[in-house]
């Protein structure tokens, strides 16, 4: 027997593109798929919805995925998170009304009671870094140290959950894992957006599940900051590569923007004269590198690119030590930044 979940999923798979041209109208057909930036909405052509298929799963109509936080779903998992819904009869009754279905009424004598407001997925994120822990002495920092990283600071944007509900792809019921929680914020500091690691409960490893790593809330432009930057910026894409240069450049302001797309889409401060690009060595890893080496020329500010020698400045640490990356990125410096390889004193800025 189908479920009303069931049935409403596969009536808004058979009108895909209608669906996508309502809740993700800055988006464009590309073939057989709908492309749009994010699941907010935002332009761009990271996040993938299949208009035409056969059968189940990942090939059915209306599966969709965003290749830059891991999110995949079916159309009604695409309306929860673009609405911002954490109820599921507010998700099914927001269906209907875009299906033009009656809401079913209630089994006689049975009180719906009132409803709960839905909260926004940005405020929904500040609350869960609000309900988190200190990442210092917790699992989450057993699990970096295990990665070779131990410089974190009591003032990060990193905190900790300990029981931080991970939602799988399939029907199943929720569970929980522990988790890093990672706040993004705006220019100004305000949080728009948290990422959830879920970590396995030994501390050695991340969580045995398909996306151990997502998003929530408003990521576009924003990023997780290590430090105050103002002319003077190291930007890469993930915590742990960022918190591994760190360990070499204690100095330097760094901020990881999540993935190369929102690498390549960072919003940056206007007093900013020198972009260090920690580049991951791979295609997308390149692609990020040519946009912001585009975007310095055209806004005025200069690039240099910090390379690791591996595939990102995590395998660098674990392979070479401080040290060792100390020595790679020597050449890769400008001369007079060349003083920030230490852990003594020193201020980044004067480009």
């Amino acid at each position: 027997m189908s479920s009303p979940a069931s049935d409403l999923s596969q009536r808004l798979a058979q009108n895909a593109e209608a669906v996508c041209r309502h809740y993700l109208s800055n988006g464009r057909r590309h073939g057989g798929y709908w492309q749009v930036g994010d699941i907010d909405n935002h332009p761009g052509r990271s996040l993938y919805v299949r208009l035409k298929g056969s059968g189940d799963g990942k090939g059915a109509p209306g599966k969709w995925s965003d290749a830059s936080t891991g999110q995949h779903g079916d159309l009604l998992d695409l309306i929860r998170l673009n609405r911002g819904l954490t109820q599921l009869r507010d998700v099914l009754d927001e269906a209907r009304s875009f299906l033009r279905l009656p809401r079913p009424e209630p089994p006689p004598g049975l009180s719906q009671g009132p409803r709960r407001p839905s909260v926004s997925r940005t405020e929904a994120a500040r609350r869960l870094f609000a309900r988190s822990g200190p990442l210092l002495g917790s699992l989450g920092e057993a699990y970096l140290q295990h990665r070779h990283i131990g410089m974190i600071l009591p003032h990060d944007p990193l905190r900790f959950h300990p029981r931080c509900y991970y939602r799988p792809e399939t029907d199943a019921p929720l569970v929980t894992f522990p988790a890093i929680i990672a706040a993004v914020t705006d220019l100004d500091g305000r949080i728009t957006a948290v990422t959830r690691t879920w970590l396995d409960p030994s501390g050695q490893d991340k969580a045995p599940v398909e996306t151990p790593r997502r998003a929530m809330g408003n990521v576009l432009g924003h990023a997780i900051r290590f430090g105050v930057a103002d002319d003077v910026l190291a930007a890469g894409e993930g915590i742990e590569t960022m918190l591994s240069l760190r360990c070499a450049l204690p100095h330097l302001p760094m901020v990881a923007a999540i993935s190369a797309s929102h690498l390549a889409a960072l919003l940056l401060p206007a007093s900013l004269r020198l972009l260090y690009i920690a580049r991951d060595a791979d295609p997308a890893g390149d692609m990020a590198v040519e946009v912001l080496t585009a975007r310095g020329l055209a806004e005025g500010f200069e690039t240099r690119v910090l390379s690791p020698g591996a595939g990102d400045f995590n395998d660098d640490l674990v392979a070479l030590g401080v040290a060792g990356m100390r020595a790679a990125l020597s050449s890769q410096l400008r001369p007079e930044h060349r003083v920030w390889l230490s852990d003594g004193p020193g201020v980044a800025g004067t480009a």
